[in-house]
């Protein structure tokens, strides 16, 4: 059943992320981690950049439209996904805001209806270091190789910029889904730490 994401208002057009040309054979190699848990600073594991799974042109004869800036972006319906994937409804503004402050995004827009059905971003200090979040795929839409497609720009546009050192949050269940992008769990044994506020119990 196809998600009904109820109608909003775009983005201004004056919010545009930066951007970068996007190409799939760098001069250097990808190093990049993850872990279930947290996101670690550093990895020794370097993968090659591999061809794109799904060409933008093959996107579009599918019906789907890329893109990579904000512009068109219809918050609500972008909330419907994260609710339908599981995230807890976030306040608009508080997204508006997010994106404002995203340094990269991909997403992917379902031409006849002008939803959006995969989604990911990344911030960061746009030198050394970035983290992927809020990666996302439409239920209806899973399995047909949205999220790959997605993630393959996004970190393609990051080292473009030079930027190598690329973690992300991931839950185990889906662990399996980034290995084959060159996602690493705790590399070198290297675990990261969350602050949490979470007090301990008293007995």
């Amino acid at each position: 059943m196809l998600l009904r994401g109820t109608t909003g208002t775009p983005l201004p057009t004056s919010l545009h992320l930066p951007t970068a040309t996007t190409y799939r054979h760098h001069p250097h190699s990808l190093s990049i981690s993850a872990s279930s848990s947290s996101s670690s600073s550093s990895s020794s594991a370097t993968f090659p950049a591999t061809p794109l799974s799904i060409s933008d042109a093959e996107l579009e004869s599918r019906g789907f439209a890329l893109h990579r800036d904000a512009a068109s972006l219809d918050l609500d319906r972008l909330n419907a996904v994260f609710v339908a994937v599981g995230f807890p409804r976030r306040d608009p503004g508080k997204i508006r805001v997010a994106l404002e402050h995203t340094d990269a995004l991909v997403w992917v827009q379902q031409r006849r209806t002008e939803k959006p059905v995969a989604f990911a971003r990344a911030t960061g200090d746009g030198v050394f270091n970035a983290i992927i979040w809020d990666v996302v795929v439409d239920p209806s839409f899973q399995g047909i190789g949205l999220g790959k497609a997605v993630m393959e720009r996004l970190v393609d546009d990051l080292l473009a910029r030079g930027i190598n050192n690329i973690a992300l949050y991931s839950e185990p269940r889906v662990l399996g889904f980034y290995r084959p992008l060159g996602f690493v769990a705790d590399p070198d044994g290297i675990r990261g730490m969350v602050y949490s506020r979470k007090q301990k119990k008293k007995k």
